[in-house]
């Protein structure tokens, strides 16, 4: 099969590689839309020592069953395989399994190929009518489904419901549209990126400003940088919540002495669970996360092309989908 191979820092090969082969309990998929995302950045920018090259990366992915009972399916994948035994699996937090493993970090190679292997209760069927590119949001929705529903669990019923989302890629548009769907109305994106502000504001209806000094009950964190946490702790309310979910850097940016003496709420957040991979799933399905169309397909093999626009900033839409068939 022809898969898209990280090799080093910012370097990508489309090549020939073997075809995976399903264990006993896995599926067969063939890969029709795999997204990228900024973990996949920080890997192809040596950010990240749990994907060292060579390895395929990519882990937002839907495609089609190919054999067995499942064959002809549609499906999107949950790219995190859990123990299910363990006391975090069995309560319903698979995503802090120890023995966790995700596709794209080793041993599991990533979707960024033509064809992938996955277990069956990592798979969710996807109805006909609904487009496998936005199947493939599901992953990336996911991860803010989880954050924004941790985030509002955790905050006070006295407070009103006012959001600030840093950052307008992929997960902090997601965070906007999983606080909507949640009944949260007033949602206010900081997006740095002019070309990228303007598209969130027209193409998705979205509340965008480059910066604001007002203050907000809640603010997630979509892009985990020094500067970003530092931004969080200045504008989060008294007694209001902050969700992390960026992995930008891991260096400092907190007013911890603020946190403390205003009891503000700091909350990491990481991946989803099984329960909220279906969750947003559903939500797709049913419209409540709106119409998607904020994405830009193109080929798996100008994969290569598409990291360096992104590195360059040079892409608008806030989701690179690529199509490992175009």
């Amino acid at each position: 099969m022809k898969a898209l191979v990280y090799d080093g820092v910012e370097t990508l090969g489309f090549r020939d590689v073997a075809d995976p082969t399903p264990l006993t309990g896995e599926q067969l998929i063939r890969v029709e839309a795999v997204g990228i995302c900024g973990s996949d950045m920080h890997a192809y920018l040596g950010h990240d020592a749990r994907r060292p090259a060579p390895l395929i990366l990519g882990h937002e992915a839907a495609g089609v069953v190919l054999g067995g009972d499942m064959d002809g399916r549609r499906v999107t994948v949950n790219p995190l395989v859990a123990c299910r035994v363990c006391s975090a699996c069995k309560s319903g937090r698979e995503n802090l399994c120890p023995d966790r493993q995700i596709i794209s970090m080793m041993p599991r190679e990533g979707a960024f190929a033509q064809y992938i292997t996955m277990p069956n209760s990592n798979l969710v069927t996807v109805p006909d009518e609904v487009p496998l590119a936005k199947a493939a949001l599901v992953e990336p929705l996911a991860v803010s489904w989880h954050a924004v529903r941790l985030a509002l669990e955790a905050l006070h019923p006295s407070m009103e419901k006012r959001a600030l989302v840093l950052g307008g890629g992929a997960i902090g548009l997601a965070s906007a549209l999983a606080l909507d769907a949640m009944g949260v109305c007033d949602v206010t994106i900081i997006e740095p990126n002019p070309a990228r502000r303007a598209y969130l504001a027209d193409v998705c209806r979205q509340n965008t400003v480059a910066e604001t000094t007002d203050q907000f009950s809640v603010v997630i964190d979509a892009v985990g940088y020094s500067a970003t946490r530092a931004k969080a702790s200045a504008t989060v309310l008294p007694g209001g919540v902050i969700a992390h979910v960026g992995l930008g850097d891991d260096l400092d940016g907190l007013d911890v002495r603020r946190m403390t003496l205003q009891e503000i709420t700091f909350i990491g957040t990481y991946t989803y669970t099984m329960q909220d991979f279906r969750d947003t799933a559903q939500a797709i399905f049913d419209g409540k996360l709106g119409a998607l169309e904020w994405t830009e397909t193109r080929p798996l093999e100008a994969g290569h092309r598409a990291f360096k626009d992104l590195r360059a900033g040079a892409v608008s839409a806030p989701k690179i989908i690529l199509d490992p068939w175009a």
